[in-house]
């Protein structure tokens, strides 16, 4: 391989036949230009931390920390501080804002002697390094006088004064202390990142902060920091000055690609290898990709590739994953150094755009696209796709490559698309389904409808959020209120309809099953089609038993793995299947062994098995019923139909599916137990678009019946019943164009005669 310059562009070739097999029946030259500009002082948003890389018999933390530019302008920032009870903080890359800023605060007396400070981060990862490398520097263990908490993990103590946490839990914490009387200070760190925790905290802090100022409490201060954000904006609703610290970024060369990748995931492993082949072994390698499933795949391919170059001149090479759903210890090990003569190259959704940053990179590749999650109010779909990212993120990405050297990026994508590309993203806030939102604001005590946000989400967004609580009973009235249940629902750090799944769980006694559906449901898929095990399936087949089909049957790798899924799976439906599972899971002994040789992720499947046990943690503190439906999956599906009322789907004449509340044509993804076969009525978990519309996580629900005879009902009660369906309608309160009555078992009149039609999408009788 070689690379050559012209004036015009960089040419990279991969001539080795190693990379063949990977490179298959696609061209393997990725051609980019060179940018005429270079990034010098490129303002990026991490933090000067090198996570878990310090050797503390080598380096002299306390000169390191005087190396940093936010040390130098210690004493003014400091006066600034003590002078204005909130502050926005615009430092630049390399300025040690993050790791200095809450010790200053904490020596020179400005938290006082005994509140805490607390530093928000959007992502977990961020709070747990940027924790053990100011307890590193404190000389202090994790979880004393520094600590950090995130979901489902608390390292604090009550000696703790330097607190990290993400966003969310700060919001969770107001939930119960709407003042956060704990804390002196709060840092909203990472600010222009936008997540809808960001932006709810920021109106949470700014009213805590009011509501002590009312009450006559002791002052909390709140600092803003960021690398990059719109300033008036921030300075205008908070009303406070901006203060810019000095930073340090080293130039970065961008090369564009010159011409358009049909496969970004194939250019940027390709790419990968160029970079591999003529870059020296200490300059490590990070590419944005968009998913776990996309990451695995590139990283089974990637390690085949390397192992193909071994004695062949190159250095070795290690493969490290890195997207939110990894354990924390698992995305920790993205962030330790290499070994002398090897390169990393990290595997990475958007969680390293502005999570801590990672020691050694000097390439970036960036593809330029991102999974995001957009809920649509008018139909009621959270549509999860990937999409392309803003200019603001790619040079987000741009900037991972100069945080300690000069470096290169390179973008898998034209010049002329860049410039194509949205300036900002869309804040979350405005693209996302508010239930959640709107069920923390009531717990604070706070009116979603009259929440003061920076940006404010659609309005038909957030009288959707409304209609939905109202439907899984949590809030009533206008302006509404939180129900009991509406209450308990709040304790549970969960999509509510997932909450609600749980609570009724208790009626239909199967708290178990619908603990481990959800964790599951909560992460990543548990199935896994990695390349490198398609000749495994293969040889595997021998094992598959099916009473209708023959494993020789099979010609594609996707039906095979399907064939080899038929173990676990259930005529129900994937929730069933999960079930089985995750209990022939918890029954193995040799876990990470048995889901190699059964296709099945084992980070997933421990990851769900942690959730749970937090899930049941919360289960027992809010005095729910253990209980077991055992093989009888049927209450499990009742369960999932009170919290997912309105993911509905029906088969239509042609055979096709079309959902039911909106009517939107639907078809069901092939990785579902369910593809092939034709059931009236399905329950999904969720939609995904790639070129049409998918539906995952499915179920089998009861036909629905329209007439008395099915439905059992005298001509009196189906009389009473047909009114109770017109009032309905005129009401507008229901969102489907027609009611479905799903029996499960035999209708008795006194129980219609108290139903309450107007409280419930979906009406159904026990």
């Amino acid at each position: 391989m070689g690379v050559h310059d012209n004036a015009d562009s960089k040419y990279i070739v991969i001539g080795n036949s190693s990379f063949s097999k990977l490179a298959s029946k696609r061209p393997t030259t990725v051609v980019f230009n060179e940018s005429s500009s270079k990034i010098s002082k490129f303002e990026d948003n991490q933090q000067n931390i090198q996570a878990e890389n310090v050797d503390k018999g080598n380096i002299n933390l306390q000169q390191q920390r005087k190396s940093l530019p936010v040390y130098k302008l210690r004493k003014r920032l400091l006066e600034e501080i003590r002078r204005n009870s909130t502050l926005i903080i615009i430092g630049e890359t390399g300025s040690g804002k993050t790791t200095q800023i809450p010790q200053f605060l904490l020596s020179s007396g400005i938290a006082g002697s005994s509140g805490c400070i607390g530093v928000t981060q959007p992502r977990r990862v961020a709070a747990v390094s940027v924790a053990r490398r100011v307890a590193l520097e404190q000389g202090v263990e994790t979880g004393k006088l520094v600590g950090y908490c995130v979901r489902f993990e608390d390292v604090t103590s009550s000696q703790t004064r330097i607190k990290y946490l993400t966003d969310g839990m700060m919001v969770r914490e107001a939930m119960t202390d709407e003042i956060l009387s704990d804390y002196s200070v709060v840092i909203l760190d990472e600010a222009h990142e936008r997540s809808v925790q960001t932006d709810v905290l920021l109106g949470v802090a700014r009213r805590a902060q009011n509501l002590r100022k009312l009450k006559n409490l002791p002052p909390l201060k709140l600092l803003v920091m960021s690398a990059t954000m719109d300033v008036d904006k921030f300075s205008k609703y908070f009303q406070a000055p901006a203060l810019y610290l000095e930073g340090r970024q080293h130039p970065v060369k961008i090369y564009h690609a010159v011409k358009s990748q049909e496969d970004y995931a194939f250019s940027a492993l390709v790419t990968a290898f160029q970079i591999h082949r003529d870059s020296p072994a200490n300059e490590d390698i990070l590419v944005f990709l968009t998913g776990q499933e996309e990451i695995e795949a590139a990283a089974v391919s990637a390690r085949q590739v390397a192992k193909q170059l071994d004695g062949q001149g190159y250095p070795p090479l290690k493969v490290f994953p890195l997207y939110s759903a990894l354990p924390t210890h698992q995305q920790l090990e993205a962030f330790k150094p290499s070994a002398p003569g090897m390169r990393k190259l990290i595997l990475s959704t958007n969680v390293a755009e502005t999570s801590v940053t990672i020691g050694g990179i000097r390439h970036v590749i960036d593809t330029g696209v991102v999974k995001a999650r957009t809920h649509h109010p008018t139909t009621g779909l959270d549509v999860l796709r990937v999409e392309k990212v803003s200019k603001a993120q790619a040079w987000q990405r741009t900037g991972r490559a100069g945080r300690e050297a000069a470096g290169k990026c390179y973008r898998t994508y034209t010049k002329e698309e860049f410039e194509r590309m949205k300036e900002m993203p869309v804040p979350e806030i405005q693209r996302c389904a508010l239930a959640g939102v709107a069920l923390q604001l009531l717990a604070i005590g706070v009116d979603i409808t009259t929440f003061d946000f920076m940006d404010k989400p659609p309005k038909e967004a957030v009288d959707v959020a409304v209609t939905c609580l109202e439907k899984l009973g949590a809030v009533k009235g206008s302006p509404p209120q939180l129900t009991t249940l509406g209450r308990t629902m709040s304790l549970f750090p969960l999509d509510p309809r997932f909450t609600k799944v749980i609570l009724a769980s208790v009626e239909h006694q199967c708290l178990e099953e619908a603990l481990t559906v959800v964790a599951l449901l909560s992460g990543e898929s548990v199935f896994t089609d990695p390349p490198a095990k398609r000749q495994q399936a293969y040889v595997a087949r021998s094992r598959v038993k099916t009473s209708n089909r023959s494993a020789d049957d099979v010609i594609d790798t996707r039906s095979l793995l399907r064939l080899f899924r038929s173990r676990f799976a259930s005529p129900e439906g994937d929730h069933v299947m999960l079930l089985n599972v995750f209990r022939a899971y918890s029954n193995t002994k040799q876990k990470k062994a048995w889901c190699h040789e059964n296709f099945l992720h084992h980070r997933n499947l421990e990851y769900a098995a942690s959730v749970r046990q937090q899930l049941a943690m919360l289960a027992e503190r809010a005095n729910l019923e253990k209980a077991s439906c055992g093989t009888n999956t049927e209450q499990l599906r009742k369960t999932l139909l009170e919290g997912l009322y309105d993911n509905l789907a029906e088969l239509q004449r042609d055979q096709t599916y079309i959902t039911v509340s909106s009517k939107q044509p639907v078809a069901i993804h092939p990785s579902s137990t369910l593809h092939g076969s034709k059931p009236s009525l399905i329950l999904f978990t969720e939609i995904v678009a790639t070129g049409r519309c998918y539906l995952r996580g499915l179920i089998v629900c009861l036909t629905p019946f329209n007439d008395r005879e099915h439905l059992h009902l005298s001509e009196t009660e189906f009389e009473s019943l047909e009114r109770n369906m017109l009032t309905f309608k005129v009401s507008k309160t229901w969102i489907c164009a027609e009611i479905y009555i799903y029996i499960y078992g035999i209708v008795r009149g006194t129980r219609l005669n108290s139903f309450d039609f107007l409280s419930f999408g979906i009406v159904y009788f026990a």
